[in-house]
Order: structure tokens, then sequence, then C-alpha cells
């Protein structure tokens, strides 16, 4: 699921910077959760985890590495919080290093000041240091030796072969300054190059001779952002490229924007919907449904090429998320605008950073949608050039804004800020050599700061606020609350009633929550409206016919009148309604002459079998019944009927497990257990 690859991106990102240049075995770290109590997020422990198998391998790795959660409730950082504390933080980091430095941060905040988001990485990472005091004392006390045996040996003279060669030509393809095909077409010509010259010299040994290359790429990139305080396309350090946006280009969708961003540019498109448009996960708690949600596409003719495209790769699943969290805390609540929202951002040309492309094309499309949300947001990729990619960064790093596809390539970092005037929203740190100081990172916020304004400036031209109406092509909604005993009456069985109000109404769609709330949208109010007073009819007159025709006059419901049912006792459950949370169903008949109804139940999906249930209509149309066989539980603290079709299923198959006899213990074995108990306690 999309919570599994970001989970494995977190591993994955600090650990490969670390593991020794020309390592070429297979190398695969699993992490299984074998136990888990609910309380916290199991992200951190799965990065501490793998990190130290990594480390007492043979594999060549020479530091540990360990991963923090960090939160901020009521002004007070929090480490590994809660989900409870969670729910009440400002801020969740999820931070991996060293002892000596930060190689990885995944954060979100509301809108907090640079200020804090630094402090709360010092404290994570103070965290991160006795990690790995205690894991490198691990690594002590199991004694593997890393294996270096396959690692190529640098080839003598080479490097200094390539610099002579080529440090002139390289220096001149900087100055060109070019956009990025005449640049990559040069590049290209001189590679080719050196391979052809240093061949004959260094036989066998073509990819050694690139890799020197690259390097001489690396350092003379570096070199001349120095001592020059230019980049390769001509900008200074801190210098964004050219903006040129616009809203409203496509008529029909609810809202649209087009951002460039120098040779990047998304087209983003915001789209409302109701609440049964909400996106489900799966995660290792259970299911959750999303509001709101961002997909992002990432073809490749953005770049030249060609290729499959399909379902997301990992790559476009980390990006998408990375803008959905940085728009997030920008969101009205629901309450405010019950609309689910979905932005797809879609990349049509990439030369650097398209995800912070995404974020700001998006905010533009929400507001252009009229959805009304608090601030708008922008987001912009830093970058770091070191003259020593294998170190940890030092006051000689130079720190670049918005940077290009070839200096992420070429550089030693990727750190990417998003927020709106008054604080960040987001960010996200990759590292390619063996840390970032907090130094640094304090610079980089800070250069992030001011590129941020600047793009919120020229949004701000575009488009400085939400319109003021919902676009004509958007559905209007309704919502409205029934008793959660009529929930079965309005669905009908096997949803035909429900179905029946869809299509006699017009509607777009009709949710019915397990609390008696229902969210109606149509395009015709007068049709939401009527489709109201249908429904406020049905659940006081007798139940409802085919076609969505009431039958019966005013007056309320009549109750259940017959004999009660027998818990433990299993039923020939008739289909009532059938929702996304289970089925309702009618296990004791009413009165011959209708003048009472039947008692009703809930299966919840839970219990409609012994294995998972992921689609409960889905799952109980494949049955191709209108009955199923179902074990009386009890009532819930509701009075509401609980029904299992998986314990009756259980005991027909006779698997139920009986439950565990009751043993009593004597005096002495209490005693016996008290100590142990204390003495554990004492340790």
């Amino acid at each position: 699921s999309e919570h599994e690859i970001l989970t494995c991106r977190l591993i994955d990102r600090p650990l490969r910077p670390l593991v020794a240049d020309g390592w070429r075995h297979e190398t695969q770290l699993l992490s299984w959760v074998m136990s888990y109590d609910g309380l916290r997020s199991t992200d951190p422990l799965a990065i501490t985890a793998a990190a130290t198998a990594l480390y007492i391998s043979d594999v060549p790795i020479s530091k540990p590495v360990a991963g923090v959660q960090v939160g901020y409730v009521d002004d007070e950082f929090v480490l590994n919080p809660t989900h409870e504390q969670m729910a009440a933080s400002k801020m969740n980091l999820i931070l991996a290093g060293t002892k000596e430095a930060v190689l990885m941060i995944e954060g979100t905040a509301d809108f907090l000041p640079e200020a804090t988001m630094i402090e709360g990485v010092t404290f994570g990472h103070n965290a991160i240091k006795t990690l790995c005091e205690g894991i490198e004392e691990f690594g002590k006390a199991i004694g593997v030796t890393k294996n270096y045996s396959t690692i190529p040996e640098p080839i003598e003279g080479l490097q200094e072969r390539v610099d002579e060669v080529m440090t002139e030509r390289v220096d001149a393809m900087w100055d060109l300054h070019g956009v990025k095909s005449a640049q990559s077409e040069v590049q290209s010509t001189i590679s080719k190059a050196v391979v052809e010259e240093l061949s004959e010299e260094f036989p066998e040994q073509t990819l050694a001779i690139k890799k020197a290359f690259k390097d001489l790429l690396c350092r003379r990139m570096f070199e001349k952002a120095k001592n020059t305080g230019l980049r390769c396309d001509g900008r200074k350090l801190d210098q964004v490229r050219r903006l040129d946006m616009e809203t409203s280009i496509l008529p029909r969708v609810h809202g649209s924007a087009l951002f460039t961003r120098g040779e990047t540019q998304s087209i983003a498109t915001a789209t409302l919907g109701d609440a049964g448009m909400k996106q489900k996960i799966d995660k290792l708690d259970g299911l959750h449904q999303k509001r709101f949600y961002l997909q992002y596409t990432f073809p490749p003719s953005c770049v030249g090429e060609t290729g499959r495209t399909g379902m997301p790769g990992r790559r476009e699943v980390g990006h998408g998320n990375l803008a959905e969290r940085a728009l997030i805390p920008s969101l009205p609540t629901e309450e405010d605008f019950p609309y689910t929202i979905r932005v797809e951002s879609l990349i049509t040309e990439s030369h650097g950073s398209s995800s912070m492309a995404s974020v700001c094309g998006g905010s533009l499309a929400l507001m252009d949608a009229g959805v009304p949300v608090k601030a708008p947001v922008a987001g912009i990729a830093m970058g770091m050039l070191l003259g020593d990619k294998g170190g940890i960064s030092d006051e000689n790093a130079v720190i670049v804004s918005d940077i290009l596809g070839t200096e992420d390539a070429l550089g030693t970092m990727d750190f990417k800020v998003a927020g709106n005037r008054e604080g960040i929203s987001t960010f996200q740190l990759d590292i390619k050599c063996e840390g970032l100081t907090l130094e640094t990172m304090e610079k980089a916020l800070e250069q992030a700061r001011q590129g941020r304004l600047h793009i919120l400036d020229g949004m701000s031209e575009v488009l400085g606020a939400p319109r003021e109406e919902l676009p004509d092509t958007v559905p209007k909604m309704h919502a409205m609350s029934i008793p959660e005993e009529k929930i079965g009456t309005v669905i009908g069985p096997g949803g035909k009633q429900i179905r029946a109000i869809i299509e006699d109404f017009e509607l777009t769609n009709m949710n019915v929550a397990e609390d008696g709330g229902i969210q109606m949208t149509a395009m015709n109010p007068e049709k939401l409206k009527a489709a109201e007073e249908f429904i406020t009819n049905l659940i006081k007159s007798a139940p409802a016919g085919r076609g969505g025709k009431p039958r019966g006059g005013g007056g309320g419901r009549p109750k259940y009148a017959g004999p009660d049912a027998e818990v433990g006792k299993i039923y020939k459950g008739k289909i009532t309604g059938i929702h996304n949370f289970g089925v309702f169903m009618e296990i004791l008949p009413g009165a011959e002459d209708g003048s009472t109804p039947g008692l009703e139940g809930l299966c919840h999906i839970s219990e409609l079998h012994t294995e998972r249930v992921r689609s409960c209509e889905g799952y109980v149309n494949s049955l191709n019944t209108e009955e199923l066989e179902v074990k009386f539980l009890g009532k819930n603290d509701r009075g509401q009927l609980k029904l299992s079709r998986k314990e009756a299923m259980e005991e027909k198959m006779g698997t139920k497990k009986p439950a565990p006899p009751q043993q009593s213990m004597s005096e002495a074995e209490i005693d016996v257990i008290a100590q142990a108990i204390e003495g554990v306690a004492e340790m």
C-alpha cells in the first residue's frame, strides 16, 4: 500500500549514501512488524532496526544510523509521541542520522517558523546520538568484519589524468549558462571524448573513467559557484528562475492552474466531490479515509524520453505525498467545507523539483476552484555543493536556491521546503554526503524562506485569494441526519432504495454514515430539496416500495413487537441494507399484516467472514443471495443488535476455539509471581 511504500523510502534514503561506493552486491533489507501495540508509529523503529541489521552485517557501512519521531504538543517537543499525542501535535518530524549529522528528514508542521523547526531537529538529533552509541556498542559485541574485498581500489593516476585532460572543457561547458538540452548535449559529447582519449592508457576501465569524470564535474561546479557566485545556468546562488503562471486554463474542470518555473512545468487540477469519494488506504492500524489527496504524474515525455505509463512508482508516490502534506494545513475543516478534495499534478516538463511545482500549482488550482484555503502555499527546492562529497557539510558548503536537475544529480543535498508567509508546512531532506550540520541547515532554511516569499509574491499577482463562489461545474451539496434505526429503511434491501433515490432525484451521489448522517450531491439544488423531503417522509412512513415512491401515510413507524432474540443463537437474516461499514439484516419477522416491523441488527464488515472483507457491497453482491446465516451476539451500548456471520461460519465448521478454562491459583503460586514482578521492577 501507499503507507508501506513511504515507509520503505524512509528506510532507504538515509542508508543508501553511507554504503561504500563500489558495492555491487544485491542487498535486501526486509522489515517486518512482528507485534504492534497500536500506541505509536512503527516507522522510526523500522529505520533503526534496518540500519542496525546493516551495521552488524558485512555490508560496508561505517557508521550506525538511527531514526526518531518528534512531535510538538503544548509548546513542548515530544520524542516518539503516541498517536493520541500526535493528534494534538503541531509538528510531525521523522529524522534519521548518525552521531555527527542529520541524513534524512521527513516533516510536516502547522505553519511553524523556521527557528521552531530547527529546535525540533536538534531535539530529535540528540536522541539519535544516544541510539547510535547503543548500536555502536552492539556492533562491537557482535564483532562483524566489513567486506571491502569486492570494492575496487582507485586506479592510480586516473583522476589526475581526467582532470588534466578535461578541466578546461568542463569549465567551458559550465560557462555556457545554457538551457538543459544544450548543456546536456555538450556534456554527453565530452563524456564520450574522455573515454575515447583515455581508453588506451587505461584499458577496460570505462566505468572508472566515467566515475572520475563525474567527480570532476561535481568539483568544478562547486568551484565555479564558490569563486564567482554564479551557477551553471548563470543564476546567482539565491536566485529563483523565471515564473509563469495562469489559472482557469481548463473550462470544465472545477479548478486548474499552469505553473512554470524555468524548465519545470505542472498542470494542476482540483476536483471537488462528496464524502463517498474519499480515498481509502489500508494501514497497520486499520482502514483510513482521506478527505484530501494529491496525485502526482511524471510521464517519461516530461524529460524527453519514451516509456511505459501506468501505476505510479515509488518516486511518484513519494513526491505526491510530499506535495499533499504541504497543502493540508492550508485547507478548511470538513465542518466548514464538507467536500472531498482531489488535486492532480501532471508534470509536462521537468528540470528541477517538480514536487514543489506541484505544491505551487496545486495551491493555485484549489483557490481557482473556490476552496476557502487559509493562505496560499508555495514550495522551493534547495541544493548544496561541496568540494568533498564524501564528507560532512562545513563552512565551505554552497547553498543554492531552486536547484536544477543537474545540480540535484551532481550536488550533495536535496532540501525541499514549503509553506506560507508565516511558516513551514512541510520539508524533506535527502543527503548524498555523510551528513548535514544544523548550522548549514539553518542557513538553508533562511535562504529557502526568502525564495518561498518571492514565489508567493508571483502567485498573488495571478490569484491572491480563493474565488468567492464555487464554479457551476461543482455539484451542490446538502447534508441531513436521520435516526440510526432508520438507516436500513433509507438504504433498502440490497441498496435498492438508495439507488432509487439517486436515480429519481438525479443525484450525483448519496452517502449514508453509520451515525445516520446523510450527504447528497446534485447539479440541481431543487432536486436536492425534493430528495430531502422524500427521505423525511420515507422514514416517517411504512417501508418504501420500488422507484423511490414511499408507501403509506404519515405517523411514526411502529416498533418490533415479537419475541426477543436469543444470544448465541444462529438466525437466517434477511438483508435489508448494505453500507460500507456493514450489512443490516432482519433476523425475526414482523407481524404478517405489516402492522409491526421485523427485528433488525447490524453485521459489521469485520464480522462478515473469517477472512478480511475489503468492500462490503462488493462481497455481499458476489454471494448473490438475499439471506445470510448470522449469530446474535447481543446488543451494543446504544441498544442495537450485533450480528456475526463469521462466528456462525466458525461454529458450522467447528473451527471456533473454545474459551480457555478459568483456573484458580494457590496463595503460594501468587506469592512466587508477585516476587518475580518485584524483581523485574528493581532491574
